[in-house]
């Protein structure tokens, strides 16, 4: 076997290919048209497809008719022995947690949750995946080879620019396999993010994206078996490696048996309309959820996204990349579910967006096995260059203190 090559200069993510060079901010939310596949809208100038989105939830979808439509589809599906009748994917976060209370309790269906493990649990993601099972649902939990993952991991980081995209192949296709294994056609996900925070919104009207835009829309373009080849040719996988099973969680099932079973995914967001916040409000009250202590790095919300140590990098590449991190995402969604005022959102984003996720960094380096310059190497090479300068500060080590005072954004949301 040959040397092993962690860090390369190449780049898959086919989103940074796509970006306008001219930097542009909604004016009604604080989201920009870096967001990957953001629409400007037809109706209001200056305006994004998200927020057009939130004025069609609140004004033109008729939601008494989307809830006929949902009690429909459970009427379908329900088992008359009380048999599993829908999977819901569930990592016992307020959402997914809402999701499966709903059907269970409201509309009468006999529900199996199913968790693709985080990286690395945090306590109180732990916490709230026991007590959602502790509410009366049935789970399997499925933890991927560790070998492999940190493998796909250490690629998706190099290649994609984000680690978690082996997470999301995984969260996303065990459903399907399980749908095919169980013989349980009936899979209900959370919300559509695509509409929900500004994408594409070809879906909107729709229960679920067909699996063949997937690449496209959830994993920058790229795939599982593109990391592989890649991980083959620079020596980190065997050829014995992937022949494992273990590598079929990463990929969709055969087309054949989803059309045998009649495997489909729906949006709970098509049916209900979508508020984090509400989520947040009835997980406390009917899963045992608990938000954080203190607020997630990056963000001012404690309670969204807190079950994995790692998953703060995925957000933070993003600022990378396109000038907006999770502050951003967060306060846009509040404007458009009338929260707060863009104002309000604006100040947030100046304190809070960006933010380095130093609590868990060392175990991001640990988990990747990989150096301190090895990581700065790979975030200043998804770096895009429009939105980003160069101070002329001297380079003083590979502290995250001493490497953002490099650069600095050339455009951020105003007032």
């Amino acid at each position: 076997m040959g040397k092993i090559i962690k860090v390369s200069d190449e780049i898959f993510d086919k989103q940074l290919e796509q970006l306008p060079k001219e930097v542009t901010f909604c004016k009604k939310c604080v989201i920009s048209n870096q967001r990957p596949r953001i629409r400007w809208s037809l109706k209001e100038d200056g305006v994004c497809s998200a927020c057009d989105y939130a004025y069609e939830k609140d004004n033109e979808i008729d939601w008494d008719e989307r809830e006929r439509q949902l009690q429909k589809v459970c009427d379908e599906h329900r088992s008359a022995n009380g048999s599993w009748d829908v999977i819901v994917p569930s990592s016992g976060g307020k959402d997914s947690g809402m999701v499966a209370h709903k059907l269970k309790y409201k509309y009468g269906m006999h529900p199996l949750t199913i968790t693709w493990a985080p990286f690395i649990y945090t306590e109180i993601g732990w916490k709230n995946f026991i007590a959602l099972k502790d509410k009366g649902f049935d789970n399997i939990l499925v933890h991927p080879d560790g070998i492999l993952h940190r493998k796909l991991s250490l690629l998706a980081f190099d290649l994609h620019g984000d680690a978690w995209d082996p997470f999301g192949y995984g969260q996303q296709y065990l459903a399907y396999h399980l749908s095919v294994k169980y013989n349980i056609p009936l899979i209900f996900f959370g919300e559509n993010g695509e509409i929900e925070y500004g994408g594409e919104d070809k879906h909107k009207n729709m229960v679920e994206a067909p699996m063949e835009d997937w690449e496209e829309i959830f994993y920058k373009g790229s795939s599982a078996q593109k990391l592989v080849e890649a991980g083959l040719k620079r020596n980190i996988f065997t050829k014995e490696e992937i022949a494992s099973s273990s590598f079929d969680f990463y990929q969709p099932p055969k087309k054949e048996d989803l059309q045998r079973v009649g495997s489909r995914g729906h949006w709970m967001s098509y049916y209900e309309r979508w508020t984090p916040q509400w989520n947040y409000y009835y997980a406390v009250e009917n899963t045992g959820f608990t938000a954080n202590d203190d607020r997630s790095e990056g963000t001012y919300q404690k309670y969204g996204s807190i079950d994995d140590r790692l998953d703060g990098f995925h957000w933070w590449m993003a600022y990378m990349k396109f000038g907006i991190c999770r502050t951003t995402y967060d306060a846009a969604h509040e404007i458009r579910d009338g929260h707060i005022n863009r104002d309000e959102a604006v100040a947030l984003v100046h304190k809070y967006d960006g933010e380095f996720p130093q609590k868990y960094w060392k175990e991001f380096l640990d988990y990747l096995d990989i150096t301190e310059k090895e990581f700065w190497y790979i975030a200043d090479k998804f770096r895009s260059r429009h939105i980003w300068e160069p101070t002329g500060a001297k380079f003083a080590g590979y502290s995250p203190e001493a490497q953002y005072k490099l650069w600095k954004l050339k455009y951020l949301v105003d007032y």
